[in-house]
């Protein structure tokens, strides 16, 4: 059923743009599922990667203001067929329109209901008027003689190519042609530091630890911090010979997203970065600024996304950083409850309790070891990946592999996946975990 946040189009039509339009200009944003009729039966799209290349272009080329950054293009399986969906991302630079129709009620829409309706004059001035003009886009850089040489590494190691031409493709450049804010935080220097602490007690009397990340590029920065809260994160086992039990004092996968969600949607107009603080029994994780203008908590909490910043966001997906609009809260929720986050007008705060440890076992017993679970870990070592450990062990079905070797040999503790947080990345390897070293000896 269509609602006023979502929209069913049975295939790609010239009414695209009017749709983005006016989830673009609508508090929320909304989402277009291509491939479902009106009464929401999946008819499926086909070629749909050249569907999808479409429709980036068409956004890019035919959407003012900018709308890249504020939209993801994804495809899903729904009923044994292929179908896109369009998830859009209320923007900060309101009205958007249809470049060829101008600022006009024939080229600006907004969302009213189930229906994009065409937006009135008066609220095409009001919107224009208080559009604003501060955002880190806009504002010039403090200096101009930036490099990107860590930038270009990143986009080189995610097989992306930058081309001369980058900083206006990237938006990096204000109106006047010269480096905004946005590239100065992506600079291989900045006066930006991320900062994580680590204290003593309960409250911040006993500093123990004091780390700053930055001064270069907010890829780095964002990279560093994850390393360092991932070794902070200590996984603790107890193995009897009646079953394993393994508990991280945090949720793994909520911890990124928090993350995450802290770095992207920090303001940055205050000059500050986010900050991460251990307690003995609590991790706590700061953002400067409130909720964005006109977003409720409940809002927030449903996964409602605003960017802060577009260009931002856009750089954090081109990293694969952020997989999609709007899921990082959801994920956080899903371990974690609403009352971890505290709001305020500066800032937004969440706070993670540590789970309960208990003590690490020494001696393992591990009983029901599969034969084709001896076998690979007698032959893994360091870190391989999947292609790999089957020459290893001469096996040339993958299916049966993936079933018989690898899912019970991790299900045991005995391996673990080196990216844990996308079982299925291109960079995906395996290494032997401490329990699995030990039952190695």
């Amino acid at each position: 059923m269509e609602t006023n946040r979502i929209e069913y189009k049975q295939k790609l039509t010239d009414q695209l743009e009017k749709e983005v339009v006016a989830f673009l200009n609508y508090l929320g944003g909304g989402i277009i599922y291509i491939g479902v009729d009106k009464n929401d039966l999946t008819i499926g799209i086909d070629n749909p990667d050249q569907v999808q290349l479409q429709i980036k272009d068409r956004l890019r080329n035919n959407i003012v203001p900018s709308c890249l950054g504020l939209f993801d293009v994804v495809s899903e399986k729904r009923d044994g067929k292929i179908i896109i969906k369009l998830i859009v991302a209320s923007g900060q630079e309101r009205p958007y329109y249809i470049k060829k129709y101008g600022l006009s009620e024939k080229g600006t829409f907004i969302r009213v209901g189930s229906a994009s309706e065409p937006m009135p004059i008066r609220m095409i001035e009001d919107l224009f008027a208080k559009r604003t003009r501060n955002n880190i886009g806009k504002i010039k850089a403090p200096r101009q003689d930036l490099k990107f040489q860590q930038l270009q590494i990143y986009y080189d190691t995610e097989e992306k190519t930058l081309n001369e031409q980058f900083a206006k493709n990237l938006e990096l450049l204000n109106e006047e042609g010269l480096y905004n804010y946005v590239a100065y935080l992506m600079a291989d220097n900045n006066t930006t530091s991320v900062k994580v602490a680590k204290y003593k007690g309960t409250d911040r009397v006993d500093l123990v630890q004091s780390e700053e990340y930055g001064f270069g590029s907010l890829i780095r920065a964002t990279k560093s911090v994850l390393d360092k809260i991932e070794l902070e994160n200590k996984t603790f086992t107890k193995i009897t010979s009646k079953q394993r039990i393994e508990r991280r004092q945090w949720n793994a996968v909520a911890l990124r997203e928090a993350v995450i969600n802290a770095i992207v949607h920090n303001d940055y107009g205050y000059e500050l970065a986010p900050k991460f603080e251990f307690f003995s029994d609590r991790l706590e994780i700061t953002s400067n600024g409130g909720l964005p203008q006109g977003l409720s908590e409940e809002e927030f909490f449903e996964g409602v996304s605003i960017p802060r910043s577009k260009e931002i966001m856009r750089i954090f997906k081109d990293m694969e950083l952020v997989e999609q609009l709007g899921s990082g809260i959801p994920r956080v929720l899903q371990s974690y409850g609403k009352d971890c986050f505290k709001f305020s007008d500066n800032y937004v705060r969440m706070s993670f309790p540590s789970e309960p440890i208990f003590e690490q076992v020494t001696e393992q017993v591990i009983e029901q070891v599969t034969e084709q679970v001896t076998k690979i870990i007698a032959v893994l070592e360091h870190e391989m990946t999947i292609k790999e450990l089957m020459e290893k062990l001469q096996i040339k079905h993958r299916p049966t592999f993936l079933y018989n070797y690898i899912r019970p040999a991790i299900d045991f503790g005995l391996i673990e996946m080196t990216v844990p947080n996308k079982p299925n990345s291109k960079n995906q390897k395996y290494r032997l975990s401490n329990v699995g070293r030990n039952y190695k000896k």
